[in-house]
Order: structure tokens, then C-alpha cells, then sequence
């Protein structure tokens, strides 16, 4: 009797490590419609993202149209966890022609939208607001960037919430295009509601190392992740992403590892990408 007592407590101690080990793995997330909520939650995916203009904004969406959005993300299978494509490439954050007033009407809009549908992030990308004219001074750019960006914050703090500043690559843009120059902004913008999204796909591009991850701690609360070469699933190229999870694990991150993708069909894609990257992400957490 004695000994089938302590088989059965080794087994539930086993069963803890192994449902501790499961927990600490990130959850899954995708960037798609949320119109495909079914789908993507029989595949895995626990978290949607959205595009800000589809959703959020102002100048695509009245306030009577909003308000079927609400609906739609109440009923949705997977919980809304952010929207994307934050300011409009016409509202310039830096450069000869930022007209503040402007952003920062569209920017308590948007934020004033995201809190009532139920979110606490946004990821702050937007490569043409933030585009440089050509032979524009750099250093110029970066202080006009944490100036606007301070202001920003106080807006977005407003409603409780959090914007996450992007790394993107010199294919899509000509300013902060590392994850090492996004958080350079991040940590002068010196705001809590301003926060680093590290974007994987955009490191690979840029050949940015993992270990730069190791200096973000504190700072990281969003990744997203896609192969190099076209910008593909997880899967189609066989992209190893375990070094950029382990320098996240390093550091403690407990958040979210969201697929931004270019699908060909995600309908056929979607479940073979959540197991590839769920895969990768079991061997490293």
C-alpha cells in the first residue's frame, strides 16, 4: 500500500513538472482577419492581431461601423490581443513636415478606441510615418522622434495603453531598422507605455544577432516572428528561430510569439506554421 502511495505522488509530482514546463512555453498568436476566429483557434493560435486601420482608425472606420467591430471582437473565438499598423504614412512623427496636432488627435482616437474593445496593446511599426527624406539628419530624426513619441505615451497612458515600437528592415523603411535602434528610442522616450516589440523576421533581414536581446530585458513585451526569404510561415524554409527564443528566454520574457506573415493560403498554411514554430519553442522554454 505504501508503495502504490508513493508511486502515485511521484506521479503527480512528475505530472507538475511537466504541466510548469508547458506553462512557461509562450502562447501562440497571428496576425489575420478576425473574420477566420474558428479556424485559427482550431489550429492552436490563442491570440489575434488586427490592423489598425480595420479596426481602430478614424479615417477608415465611422463610429457607427466601430461599434459592429465591438461586436465582432466580443464574439470572436480567440481574444483580440492588439492591432498593428499604428499611424498613417501621411502623419509624419519626423522630418520637415510633423503636424503634432494632428497625430496626437489620431493617436487619442485610436488609443480611445482600442480600451473600449477591450485591448492593452498596439504595435507602434509604421514605416511610411516614420520615412526620412533623403539626405535627412539622423540625429535630428531621433530627437524629434523621442519628443513626439513622449507625447504620444502620455496619450496612449491615458487609456492603459501599451504601444510596442517595432524594429523594422531597410526594405521597408530608412529609420530605426534594428531591434538595437528601436530600443535606443524606446529607452529615450523613457515612458512605461511605450514599450519593444522584437520582430525576428526583421532581425534575420538586417542579420542582426540574438544577443541583442540580451540588453532589452525590461523592455521586451511583443514578438513576432517570419522566415527571411518572402517573408513565409515558420516551416516553409526550415528557418531556425531557437537562438532569438533561447536570448528571450534569457531574459525572462513571458509574452506572446505572434506569426506576421505572408501567407499563400492560410487556410492549408496555418496549422503546419503553429506546429513548426510550437515545435521550435517547446526545445528552447
Amino acid at each position: 500500500m505504501k508503495t502504490m502511495r508513493f508511486f502515485f505522488i511521484l506521479l503527480s509530482l512528475a505530472s507538475l513538472v511537466v504541466n510548469a514546463q508547458q506553462n512557461s512555453v509562450p502562447e501562440i498568436g497571428i496576425v489575420q482577419d478576425i473574420e477566420k476566429d474558428s479556424l485559427l483557434r482550431a489550429f492552436g493560435y490563442t491570440n489575434l492581431v488586427e490592423n489598425t486601420a480595420k479596426i481602430l482608425s478614424p479615417r477608415t472606420v465611422s463610429d457607427e461601423q466601430f461599434q459592429d467591430k465591438l461586436k465582432a471582437i466580443r464574439q470572436s473565438r480567440i481574444p483580440l490581443f492588439a492591432c498593428n499598423i499604428f499611424i498613417p504614412a501621411d502623419l509624419k512623427v519626423v522630418g520637415p513636415s510633423i503636424d503634432e496636432k494632428a497625430v496626437l488627435e489620431y493617436v487619442e482616437k485610436v488609443c480611445s478606441r482600442a480600451q473600449q474593445a477591450g485591448l492593452t496593446m498596439i504595435i507602434w511599426g509604421s514605416s511610411g510615418s516614420r520615412k526620412l527624406p533623403d539626405g535627412y539628419d539622423r540625429a535630428t530624426a531621433k530627437k524629434q522622434f523621442i519628443s513626439i513619441g513622449k507625447k504620444i505615451a502620455v496619450v496612449a497612458s491615458k487609456y492603459n495603453i501599451i504601444l510596442a515600437l517595432e524594429n523594422l528592415n531597410t526594405t521597408e523603411a530608412n529609420f530605426i531598422t534594428t531591434a538595437s535602434e528601436a530600443l535606443e528610442m524606446v529607452k529615450g522616450i523613457n515612458h512605461k507605455n511605450v514599450r519593444l516589440c522584437i520582430d525576428i523576421y526583421h532581425m534575420l533581414k538586417e542579420n542582426e544577432s540574438p544577443a541583442v536581446i540580451a540588453g532589452a530585458k525590461g523592455y521586451v513585451v511583443y514578438c513576432e516572428v517570419a522566415e527571411r526569404e518572402g517573408r513565409t510561415p515558420p516551416g516553409v524554409h526550415g528557418d531556425d528561430f531557437r537562438p532569438y527564443f533561447k536570448g528571450l528566454k534569457d531574459i525572462g520574457y513571458k509574452g506572446l510569439i505572434v506569426i506576421e506573415c505572408r501567407w499563400e493560403n492560410v487556410e492549408t498554411q496555418g496549422k503546419p506554421a503553429y506546429d513548426e514554430l510550437h515545435k521550435q519553442l517547446m526545445e528552447v522554454f
